[in-house]
C-alpha cells in the first residue's frame, strides 16, 4: 500500500487526514524501522506492507467504533504501539494508555510519544490482569486467543466500555461452543469480517461485560 492508496483507503473509512497527521505517520515508521535494528519490534519493516498492515489495520477499528464517541481508550499487549500510536495521531482528542509486559518495547513507545508530543498518552509496564484502571473502549490487536484475552482485559472496562478485539480470521477461534461460552458471561455485540487487501482476513470483535 503507497501513500496515496493509504490515504484513499482512510479516507473511505471517513478519515480525512491533515498533513500533520500523515508526517506523524510518516516519522512514526521512521523510528520503527531504526529501533527495530535495536530490538525486535516488527517482522514487517517494508514499508508499503507495514502501511497496509499496520497502520491502514489499525484504524479499521473505526469500522464499528466511532472514535468520536470515546475519551479515554487502552491499547493492551501494545507491542509497539499498535494499534494504538496510530489511532492516536487521527484521533488527538484519546486519552490513550498503552500497556505491555515488555519494558524494552514501551521505552521504543515513550520515545515516539516524545517526538510526536502526544498529549495524554502514557505507557504502562504490566500485565493487563493486574492493572486496574477502567476505560470507555479497550482496543487488543492479535493478543492471545479470545477467551484468555477476556480473562486479562474485560475488567479494564467502565460501566458502558467496549473491548475490541482484532483478529486474523476469527472462524477457527471462535467456534459455535466458544461463543456460547463466552455469551454465559458477556455480550458479543457485534463482528466485523472483512478482507484487509486480497485474501488477508480480518475480524473485529467488539464485546461488553452483562
Amino acid at each position: 500500500m503507497n501513500n496515496n492508496e493509504f490515504i484513499e483507503s482512510i479516507k473511505s473509512l471517513g478519515i480525512n487526514p491533515t498533513d500533520k497527521q500523515l508526517a506523524d505517520l510518516e516519522t512514526y515508521y521512521d523510528m520503527l524501522i531504526e529501533w527495530n535494528n535495536k530490538i525486535n519490534l516488527t517482522r514487517i519493516i517494508d514499508k508499503e506492507d507495514a502501511y497496509l498492515k499496520h497502520f491502514y489495520d489499525s484504524l479499521t477499528v473505526v469500522r464499528i467504533q466511532k472514535l468520536e464517541e470515546i475519551n479515554d481508550i487502552c491499547d493492551v499487549g501494545t507491542g509497539a504501539g499498535i494499534p494504538g500510536i496510530i489511532l492516536k495521531i487521527f484521533y488527538p482528542h484519546l486519552k490513550l494508555t498503552l500497556i505491555d509486559s515488555k519494558e524494552k518495547k514501551l521505552r521504543f513507545i515513550d520515545e515516539v510519544i516524545k517526538r510526536l508530543d502526544l498529549k495524554d498518552t502514557k505507557t504502562v509496564h504490566t500485565r493487563a490482569e493486574e492493572y486496574k484502571e477502567k476505560y470507555d473502549l479497550v482496543v487488543s490487536r492479535a493478543v492471545a486467543n479470545i477467551e484468555t484475552l477476556l480473562k486479562y482485559t474485560m475488567h479494564l472496562l467502565n460501566k458502558d466500555g467496549k473491548l475490541i478485539a482484532m483478529k486474523g480470521d476469527i472462524d477457527k477461534e471462535l467456534t459455535k461452543d466458544v461463543e456460547k461460552n463466552i455469551q454465559k458471561k458477556y455480550n458479543i455485540i457485534k463482528i466485523d469480517k472483512f478482507y484487509l487487501k486480497d485474501d488477508i482476513k480480518r475480524s473485529l470483535i467488539m464485546i461488553k461485560n452483562k
